[in-house]
């Protein structure tokens, strides 16, 4: 599934594109996605321009002056910046035209992503509404997490991933900032000090920033703008890597479940 990393890497590729164009017209081939695709959206959109592109957790928000498109990547979407003339794919099931000749094209083979509009503000759609803060802005920090988790016995690991805590630390960077942070991703929550969540909101942080800038993570199913993979995934230093030693203490690294995720860790420098 596409992640933060991967959601803001999409919405900054896409923006120069769509920025300020006129919708020309909304091609719906498939309606039936994670929800049924609004059936009015070409007439509501079209003659409209794109005012903003921006992001909220994984969700893309495309604002005009008469509403926004909330659309989620699902387990396997992606979009891509392509010619009008370009023919649609199997999987293509969404268009967006634009008058200067460019299509903004949804694809999604395993149809969990959605396709949204809301004419109120996005902040107090049903999807949004109940979101914790972004990782990256001011109001996200080791204060916030400590606060949260107190009394908590939950593994440190899955309140982190909880939405309602913090949006966007999917398991590959929840795995990723635990090790950067030394702590142990099955501690309970409420047992961390402020001390150490401050670090671990500093890590979150980092790791979020360095998957940004490097395109995102290397999945199979994520694509940006251009068709291209990101290349985060060169610079993963315990996801993905049970077995192999930690690039600290050269101890292998060890790899358990929690809520039936892979968790992967070293013993020794994680606590």
């Amino acid at each position: 599934m596409p992640e933060l990393p991967e959601v803001e890497t999409t919405a900054r590729g896409i923006a120069p594109h769509i920025h300020g164009q006129i919708v020309k017209q909304v091609i719906i081939r498939q309606p039936q996605l994670r929800w049924p695709v609004p059936k009015t959206l070409n007439e509501t959109l079209t003659g409209f321009s794109i005012r903003s592109v921006s992001r909220r957790a994984k969700y893309l928000l495309f604002t005009t002056d008469v509403g926004t498109v909330i659309l989620h990547l699902g387990m396997s979407g992606s979009l891509r910046i392509l010619p009008e003339d370009i023919s649609a794919g199997k999987h293509d099931h969404i268009d967006f035209l634009f008058n200067n000749g460019t299509v903004l094209r949804y694809n999604d083979p395993r149809r969990f992503g959605a396709v949204l509009w809301t004419t109120s503000p996005p902040a107090e759609h049903s999807l949004l509404k109940d979101l914790g803060p972004e990782p990256l802005l001011p109001d996200f920090d080791g204060k916030h997490l400590h606060q949260q988790s107190r009394n908590r016995k939950m593994p440190v690991k899955s309140f982190i991933m909880d939405s309602h805590i913090v949006v966007g630390v999917g398991n590959i960077y929840a795995n990723e900032a635990l090790f950067m942070a030394g702590i142990h991703p099955s501690r309970h929550a409420g047992k961390i000090s402020l001390a150490r969540y401050q670090h671990l909101a500093g890590c979150i942080k980092t790791v979020l920033q360095d998957a940004i800038q490097q395109g995102g993570t290397t999945l199979r199913n994520f694509v940006n703008e251009a068709g291209n993979p990101g290349y985060f995934k060169q610079q993963l230093r315990v996801y993905g890597r049970a077995g192999h030693p930690c690039i600290h203490c050269q101890q292998p690294l060890k790899e358990i479940r929690i809520t039936n995720r892979s968790t992967v860790f070293c013993i020794n420098c994680q606590h």
